[in-house]
């Protein structure tokens, strides 16, 4: 008689994903009591300290952990790009994106996957299992894959993303946003929970919006919304406690639960237009005194920065006026990288680090993006605005992105010098 083998039961992975939550944060909250699930998962298990992409922006960071790859690969290096062979900026969206994702590789394999508020997959598309995507969504029609599931996510009333152009207007709004978009989104939570998968992603971005807005209410104890910032965190972990407790109520392990942000964040010292620095040092220059956009650029320019800290040099054959051949690269690269390593603003430093391109990118659309990647020190939060005439200035905003302070929590040890884009390959090894 045939012998017949039982085959093991398929395993499950479950992925957190909290926008812009730092390390050093989380720890903190831990360790005050706040969040008493993540201090308990910090004893069972490991919370590592984990590099973002570069730049440290959602667009990018969340595209390496998806993809397992950086920009040169991938090829979304922002939340703007350049038309080819223009100064005309574009917004890349997830139908840009030109490598697989986690849950493309998992399809092949024929497991589903469920993605909820997943950054910078809009428009949804399709997918084995369902995509609803997270900003910068516009449209919720556009944002849910399969379109069957449209009806359902409207009669809850999903809310894609706090109005961060209304809160802006109206800061005593911001609260109100949050709460209308996280009671949204836990509907959608349960809601897909209950379906079909083998991987289920569910990611908080209000945590980005309220450290955006209201870093302060962190830092202050004695700020009016301190409590109500704590208040939040608490419902986080409670929300956290939920999920993991009904994975291990499918006879899953908490083995197969990842927890990850992409990026850290802390307070704002003063804003900082690359722009304004690259001008004042002759390496900028425009056609008219009050330019509109990239356009007015004019042929005399040899460097120019986009958001938030992406430096292009102005080649030849790349932009309609460029004037540098790519043999004036190494040098000038060098010398742009030298003078902001000096840059200073009331004795204290600015900028930590300056990238070349080839130190962070490989793949075949490397060359699509900057030349220069800088990084700057705790406080000083870099801009590309063609606008400001001055180096240092302030907005409304208190927040601002961190390189290497985002966490990765594992029950094992990944080591210490961890990658955004090195999640992706842990995952998939779970689910083999």
């Amino acid at each position: 008689m045939a012998v017949i083998k039982k085959s093991k039961p398929r395993r499950k992975v479950c992925v957190i994903g909290l926008d812009g939550v730092p390390h050093s944060m989380l720890t903190e909250l831990a360790r005050s009591g706040v969040m008493s699930t993540v201090a308990r998962l910090i004893d069972i298990g490991h919370l590592h300290r984990m590099k973002a992409s570069l730049p440290e922006i959602s667009a990018v960071s969340w595209t390496n952990f998806m993809t397992g790859t950086n920009p040169g690969s991938h090829g979304i290096f922002g939340f703007t790009d350049f038309k080819p062979g223009t100064y005309d900026l574009r917004l890349p969206n997830f139908l840009d994106l030109k490598a697989e994702t986690i849950w493309d590789k998992l399809a092949s394999r024929g497991l589903k996957s469920i993605v909820i508020n997943q950054p910078s997959t809009y428009p949804a598309r399709r997918i084995n299992g369902v995509m609803v995507s997270g900003f910068v969504a516009i449209d919720l029609s556009r944002s849910v894959f399969p379109q069957s599931y449209f009806n359902a996510l409207e009669q809850m009333g999903y809310q894609i993303d706090v109005d961060s152009t209304k809160v802006a207007d109206n800061p005593s709004t911001l609260w109100q946003e949050i709460s209308k978009t996280m009671a949204s989104h836990q509907k959608a939570l349960n809601y897909f929970w209950e379906q079909d998968w083998d991987y289920f992603e569910f990611v908080v971005t209000c945590t980005d919006r309220l450290h955006h807005f209201l870093w302060s209410a962190y830092e202050d104890r004695n700020h009016p919304y301190h409590q109500a910032f704590l208040d939040f965190y608490q419902q986080i972990d409670r929300i956290i406690a939920k999920i993991i407790n009904t994975f291990k109520k499918m006879n899953e392990s908490e083995e197969n639960i990842f927890l990850l942000s992409d990026h850290g964040f802390t307070g704002i010292v003063q804003e900082v237009y690359l722009n304004a620095w690259l001008e004042k040092n002759g390496y900028l220059s425009f056609t008219t005194a009050e330019p509109r956009s990239l356009n007015d650029i004019s042929s005399k320019t040899v460097a120019f920065a986009l958001d938030p800290s992406r430096i292009y040099l102005h080649l030849k054959k790349k932009f309609p006026r460029g004037r540098l051949d790519k043999s004036d690269k190494k040098e000038l690269k060098q010398e742009i990288a030298e003078k902001l390593l000096q840059l200073e603003y009331d004795g204290r430093k600015v900028i930590r680090q300056v990238f070349k391109a080839e130190e962070i990118y490989d793949g075949k659309y490397a060359a699509r993006g900057p030349d220069l990647v800088v990084v700057p020190e705790p406080g000083f939060d870099l801009k590309g605005s063609i606008k400001k005439k001055e180096i240092f200035g302030r907005s409304s905003l208190q927040g601002m992105h961190t390189w290497d302070d985002a966490f990765f929590w594992a029950m094992e040890d990944h080591g210490p010098d961890l990658a955004i884009e090195n999640i992706a390959t842990i995952i998939l090894k779970k689910l083999k």
